[in-house]
Formats: C-alpha cells, structure tokens, sequence
C-alpha cells in the first residue's frame, strides 16, 4: 500500500513537472515575439516622418514634388488613413476642398474635357493636404517643421544668389518665376511678423523683425508689383489685429513700418522702374494701346466679365475660359483687343473670381468662396484667427491680379503650414 502510494505520488509529480515546463515553453514562445515586436522599428512612422520632411523640401522643384506626391499617399495609405478618412474630412478645410473639387468636377460634363481636367487638376493640387495633415502627429510635428524649413530656406539662399550674382529675377535654375518667388518671400514676411508679435520668449522677438524686414527687403527687388501690396496691406492690417488694444505700441510699430517702407521705395530701382511701368501702361491704355501688362489684365478682365454676363449661373464650363477670350477678342468691342492674343497667349484671367467665374459661373464662385471661408475657420478654430485672417487678406489681394492656383508651390506652402499650425496649436491645447 505505501509502495503504491509512493508510485502514484511520483507519477503525479512527474506530470506537474511536465506541466510546468511546458507552461514555462509557452510563456517563453509569447515572450520573445512580444520583445521583438517592441523592438523592432516602426516604419510606417518612418516612412510618414520621412514624407513630411521630403515634401517639405520637394515642393520647389516641379519634378520632385510630383514624388513627394505619391510618397505622402502611400505613407497616408498604410498609416490607416483610408479608415480615418471620415474624421479627417470633418475640418472644415477639408470639407471645403472636397466641395469645389467636386463641384468643378461637375463643370467638365459641359466643358471641354482635356482642357477641363487640365484646368481642374490645378484646383484639385490642393487635396495633398488631406495626407499630409492625416499624417501629421505632434511626435512628428519637427519633421515637417524640418523639411518646411530646410526647403524655404535653401530656395532663399538660391533666390538671392540669382539676385546678387546673376541679376535674375526669380530663380531660373527652380523653374520658379519672379511671382512665384515674390509671393514666398510674401508668405514669410507675414508669418516672421506674426511670430514677432506672438512669440514666448520676448529675446526672440527682435530677431523675428529682422527676419520679416530682410525678406521684405528682397521682395521689393522682385517685379511683382501686386504680390507685394498684398503684403504690404496684409502685414498692416495683421499689426493692428495684434496691437489694436495698445495704441502707442501700434502707432510706434506703424510708424516703424511706413518709414521702412518709403525707405525701400525711395531706394529700390526695380520698384521705381515697375511703378513708372505701370503709369505708362496706364496711359497707354486710356489711347487704346493694351498691349502691356496692366493693359491686357484690364481687357482680359473686361472680356471675362461680359463672359460671366452671358453664362451666370453655370459658366461656360471646365476648360473653356481661355478659348472664349481667343474667341471673342475679335469682335469685341469692334475688336478693340483683337491684338492681344499676339502678345500673350491666354492661360488663365489674371484673376481668381473671373477666372472661376469663366468656368463655372456663381455656381464655381460660391464653391471657391466655401473653400476659402472653411480654410479660415480650420485656423480660427483652433485660436489662430489672427494669421488666418492675415493669410485671407493676402490671398485675396494677390487674387486680384493673379490665380491662386497657378502659384502652386506657395499654395502647397500655405496648406503644410495650416496643417502644421493647426497640430501644432492643438498639441499645446491638449
């Protein structure tokens, strides 16, 4: 009886040892997996930091921000975007977008339809914000920061050396124009002003003055006439939103700003040069003589406007806005501006209303004034009203001489600034 007790009891204790080393196999099997996942490198936030500091940069080139492109939606794609798409499209921002994307959309069905898409596809650059806003975290906040600023930067000390060394307006060697660079250096004199008055640490401030004066200071070397009253009036109208309360801070900074201003002016030859241009053109077109610069945007307005009467509700459809002009220049006005397609071929109206107008009518206008208003309340949204409202003026003063889309480089800019703006805020909310 002891014998078999003993035996079982040995029996027993052999099995609970099996037991017990199998359980300790299998905890150690679902250990190591474990450790090695937490070890091993997250690269779909790799590749998201990575396309939000390339964009950053590729933006200035043509041929490199089309990668920049497809890098960002597939970094959106497998960082779970598509099943995040319905909160994303919640900003304002984004609604607005899809709305006048989807609306000119509409316009190619009565349009022409390779002209239509050509012409749509520039509005539709805008929808890149969707993936990189989507994938912009606040852990990744300084990549795109990074990008955004390494690519700003080294397109200025390009721009300058054309400037000093070459004497040429814009940057030939970026593809990028004398408008194309006057309303970047536009964009950053509004912005280093906004930090100016709104930076922590007061040290800082000085520095932010200095940073918006020397990029005024290039923009007034530039041709663009328009650009820069755009800035003009957008920054004096964003240092009396800032210190509208304090009224000798303000007097003093305005008094500031208009003795550098007519400093600038009184000393830059390309400004006088452009001004005395622009009052010959205006003689020249009260005889009749349109063949100028500020001559054919008031006839290229003049024609798009009596275009607009003819179709108000619904325009003449996507893509045919310019060839309306080449057509109707003949007869016009008993051919008052039938010279004018020898001088310049027509791309766009020189004007954002007219232009969109041209293709969709009230119907176009109302979804471009959507998109702009949604764009304005992503930023007051999150307690950027000021900069927003800077931003607005900005873009619908530069709007009355040229297209908003045309300029696609700085609208990329604008956007990965609202975004990173916009989590950048709400980090700090939160």
């Amino acid at each position: 009886m002891n014998a078999q007790s003993a035996t079982n009891a040995q029996v027993h204790g052999n099995a609970e040892a099996e037991a017990g080393g199998e359980k300790h196999r299998r905890d150690n099997h679902s250990v190591v997996p474990l450790r090695r996942a937490q070890d091993a490198p997250d690269w779909r936030g790799i590749l998201a930091k990575s396309a939000l500091f390339y964009f950053g940069i590729a933006l200035w080139s043509k041929g490199l921000s089309l990668y920049a492109y497809y890098i960002l939606v597939l970094a959106w794609v497998l960082d779970g975007g598509l099943s995040r798409f319905r909160e994303t499209a919640r900003e304002p921002l984004v609604l607005g977008m899809l709305a006048l994307c989807g609306v000119l959309a509409l316009g190619i069905s009565w349009g022409d339809a390779r002209l239509g898409f050509k012409v749509w596809n520039r509005y539709a650059a805008c929808l890149i914000f969707i993936p990189y806003f989507a994938i912009l975290t606040p852990p990744r906040l300084s990549w795109a920061i990074g990008g955004a600023l390494a690519g700003y930067g080294c397109t200025l000390l390009i721009g300058l050396h054309q400037r000093i060394a070459e004497n040429a307006q814009g940057i030939p060697p970026l593809g990028i124009t004398y408008l194309d660079f006057s309303a970047m250096l536009g964009i950053g004199v509004i912005l280093a002003a906004y930090f100016a008055g709104t930076w922590k640490e007061a040290r800082m401030r000085p520095w932010f003055w200095l940073a918006a004066i020397l990029l005024l200071l290039i923009q007034f070397s530039q041709n663009g006439r328009g650009l820069l009253v755009a800035t003009l009036a957008s920054l004096a109208l964003l240092i009396f939103l800032l210190h509208g309360r304090q009224l000798r801070r303000l007097l003093a900074i305005s008094a500031i700003l208009l003795a550098g201003v007519t400093l600038l002016i009184y000393h830059s030859d390309t400004f006088q040069q452009r001004f005395i241009q622009a009052m010959d053109d205006i003689e020249l077109s009260a005889q009749g003589k349109y063949g100028t610069s500020l001559g054919y945007r008031l006839a290229i307005w003049d024609v798009g406007l009596h275009g607009i009467a003819q179709k108000p509700v619904q325009g003449h459809g996507m893509g045919m806005a310019a060839p309306y002009f080449d057509a109707t220049v003949e007869t016009y006005k008993d051919g008052l501006y039938k010279d004018l397609p020898d001088f310049l071929q027509t791309y766009h109206y020189h004007n954002d209303w007219v232009e969109i107008g041209m293709q969709m009518g009230m119907l176009g206008m109302s979804a471009y004034a959507f998109f702009l208003w949604s764009w304005l309340r992503t930023l007051k949204g999150c307690g950027l009203a000021t900069i927003g409202t800077a931003y607005a003026c900005f873009i619908l003063l530069f709007g009355t001489t040229d297209v908003l889309v045309i300029f696609r480089q700085n609208l990329y800019l604008l956007l990965a600034m609202t975004a990173i703006g916009v989590v950048g805020r709400r980090e700090n909310i939160s």
